[in-house]
C-alpha cells in the first residue's frame, strides 16, 4: 500500500451528533437522531445540512435535525417521481433512434463509421461497445447473441445496454439529416435537432443525479438545457438555468407517452410540495411563480 497522509479517525454516532450540536443544530430527540444516523450515513445527511450553513463552522439559527431530515425525505420522494418520467423518455428515445438508424443503415450499420457525422470518434465508440458487451456477458440476451450470432448485436439490441448518457452521445454523433428525421418523427417537428441534443444531455445528467441519490434541493445541475424561445408561437415564460425546474420543464416537453402525463406530474409535484410546505422553499428548486400553469 502507498503511504497515506489521511489522518482523520472515524467518529461514533454520539460524536457525530455532538458535532452537529456544536455547529448550532437543534436536536429535538437525541435517541431518534441516533437511530437515523444508524441507517443514513452521516456524510450523506451532512450534504443536506450544508444548505443551512452560515459558514464552514456554523449553521443558520434555528436549523433543526428534524427539518433537515424532512428535506432529505422530500428529496428522496422527488427523485423517485422524476425517475418514472425519465425512464419513459429514455425508452421512447432509444426506440425512435434505433429504429431510424437501423432502417436507414441496416441492423449493424452502427458498426460503420460512415453512418455518423465527422465529429464522431468511431474508435472510441467501438471500444465502449466492446466494454458494454464484456461487462454484461451474464445477461441472457447478451450471451445468446454471442453464442448464436457470433457477437453481432443489431442496434435495437445493443441499445438496451446503453446508459442514458451513451444514448445522448449516440444522437449527438448522428448526421444532421438523421437528427432532423428523428426530431420530426418523434416530436412532429416542434423542436430542432440541437434542442433534442441538448435536452438529452441534460436529461442524462438529471437521471444520473437521481439514480445516484444526489441532492436536488437547493442544488444546481449541469449542463443547462438549451433555451426554448417559443412554444407554439408563444414566448416561453421563463429562462432556462441550472435550477431543477428547467429540467422538469424539459421533461414536460419531451414526455409524450400518454395524454395527461405531464398534468399528472404537475399534480404530483403540487401534492408533494403541500405535504412538505413547512420545511421546503420551492424557490430553492428554481420554481418560478405560476409554475403549475407553465407545466400544464
Amino acid at each position: 500500500m502507498r503511504p497515506s497522509q489521511f489522518t482523520k479517525e472515524p467518529a461514533t454516532i454520539d460524536a457525530q451528533l455532538n458535532k452537529l450540536e456544536h455547529r448550532g443544530c437543534i436536536i429535538e430527540d437525541r435517541t431518534f437522531a441516533k437511530g437515523v444516523l444508524e441507517k443514513i450515513n452521516y456524510y450523506r445527511l451532512a450534504n443536506y445540512f450544508s444548505v443551512f450553513q452560515e459558514n464552514s463552522k456554523r449553521y443558520l439559527a434555528g436549523t433543526s435535525f428534524n427539518r433537515v431530515l424532512r428535506i432529505y425525505d422530500f428529496d428522496r420522494r422527488l427523485r423517485g417521481k422524476l425517475l418514472t418520467y425519465l425512464e419513459e423518455i429514455e425508452i421512447s428515445m432509444r426506440a425512435v433512434i434505433s429504429n431510424t438508424h437501423a432502417l436507414k443503415y441496416g441492423a449493424l450499420g452502427y458498426l460503420k463509421e460512415s453512418t455518423f457525422s465527422h465529429h464522431h470518434n468511431h474508435n472510441h465508440f467501438m471500444s465502449r461497445i466492446d466494454r458494454l458487451v464484456e461487462k454484461n456477458t451474464d445477461i441472457k440476451f447478451v450471451s445468446h447473441y454471442k453464442r448464436k450470432h457470433a457477437g453481432d448485436f443489431p442496434l435495437w439490441v445493443m441499445m438496451e445496454l446503453f446508459s442514458f448518457g451513451m444514448l445522448a452521445h449516440f444522437f449527438k454523433s448522428l448526421h444532421k439529416q438523421d437528427k432532423k428525421e428523428i426530431a420530426d418523427k418523434h416530436f412532429a417537428g416542434a423542436f430542432s435537432p440541437s434542442h433534442i441534443e441538448s435536452w438529452l444531455e441534460s436529461m442524462a445528467a438529471l437521471r444520473n443525479h437521481c439514480a445516484h441519490y444526489a441532492r436536488l434541493y437547493a442544488n444546481r445541475i449541469e449542463p443547462v438545457p438549451k433555451e426554448l424561445i417559443e412554444l407554439g408561437g408563444e414566448p416561453v415564460p421563463f429562462r432556462m438555468d441550472s435550477g431543477l425546474f428547467s429540467f422538469i420543464y424539459v421533461i414536460r416537453l419531451m414526455y409524450i407517452k400518454r395524454a395527461g402525463g405531464v398534468s399528472t406530474l404537475a399534480t404530483q409535484l403540487a401534492a408533494l410540495f403541500e405535504e412538505f410546505k413547512e420545511d421546503i422553499d420551492i424557490k430553492a428548486l428554481g420554481f418560478p411563480e405560476g409554475w403549475e400553469e407553465i407545466l400544464t
